[in-house]
């Protein structure tokens, strides 16, 4: 992995539209590559590396530019702090993907100069699969959104001792943890996710996010997993995505 540059694939202002920082303007940088392929991903265009990644001239606006790939940190850095107006708009700067982490080592090179230059929080935006990546630079985000993958999602076993030891880690920062669930997953699964979460800190904040498109669960779905929630954890919240009503990034 290079520490000079990265393999992007988008750079954007917009509202976050998910989780705890629901509604709160932030600064986008999608990253290219991901070591997992959930059957809900809706960044499909961020599991493999792009020639060329999109940067949106101005936050709304429709308008593309297009940079070859990969990306220095220079230039990322000017890219982002051109998003960043007007000033006191943006909340923190989002990393997402895609998965952020597989490119660690360009992250601990790039991370303390965007917070220099840019002077805003890093939010990670992770899978929570890679803990000892986290590790690498957990000095250098604030808030922490991480997914825990369950098996149906991935179509694969279980993450949940990489989970474990995530979660471990980022509590040393915000962290709140999110599922993504659809008519087809299965409470046991559900279970032993808030179980782990238990085991590590029950008060770490859960979202309950059920998919809003093909697969969305019903009623009886989101509130028996609540209810389940609720009986192990201290914070749950139920809170879909954003975006397709808003029909924004």
């Amino acid at each position: 992995m290079s520490t000079t540059e990265a393999q992007i694939c988008e750079i954007f202002s917009s509202i976050q539209g998910e989780g705890l920082y629901l509604g709160e303007r932030q600064i986008f940088i999608r990253f290219a590559g991901c070591n997992l392929n959930c059957s809900y991903c809706d960044s499909t265009q961020a599991l493999t590396i792009p020639k060329e990644f999109k940067v949106e001239i101005a936050a709304g606006s429709g308008q593309l530019k297009k940079f070859n790939n990969p990306a220095t940190a220079p230039q990322l850095i000017e890219l982002v702090d051109s998003l960043n107006q007007p000033k006191a708009v943006h909340c923190s700067v989002s990393l997402t993907g895609g998965e952020p982490l597989l490119q660690v080592d360009f992250l601990k090179n790039f991370l303390p100069t965007l917070k220099k230059e840019v002077g805003l929080p890093v939010y990670l935006e992770t899978n929570g699969t890679l803990p000892d990546h986290l590790n690498e630079i957990i000095d250098l985000v604030d808030i922490i959104a991480m997914d825990i993958k369950i098996p149906s999602a991935t179509g694969l076993s279980s993450y949940y001792k990489e989970h474990k030891k995530f979660m471990e880690t980022a509590l040393l920062k915000e962290l709140f943890v999110k599922i993504i669930f659809t008519k087809e997953t299965k409470i046991k699964e559900i279970d032993e996710a808030i179980s782990l979460i238990a085991e590590v800190e029950k008060g770490i904040p859960l979202v309950l996010q059920p998919v809003t498109a093909h697969g969305k669960p019903d009623t009886a779905h989101v509130f028996a997993f609540y209810n389940l929630a609720k009986r192990k954890l201290e914070k749950v919240r139920v809170i879909p995505q954003i975006h397709p009503m808003l029909k924004i990034a």
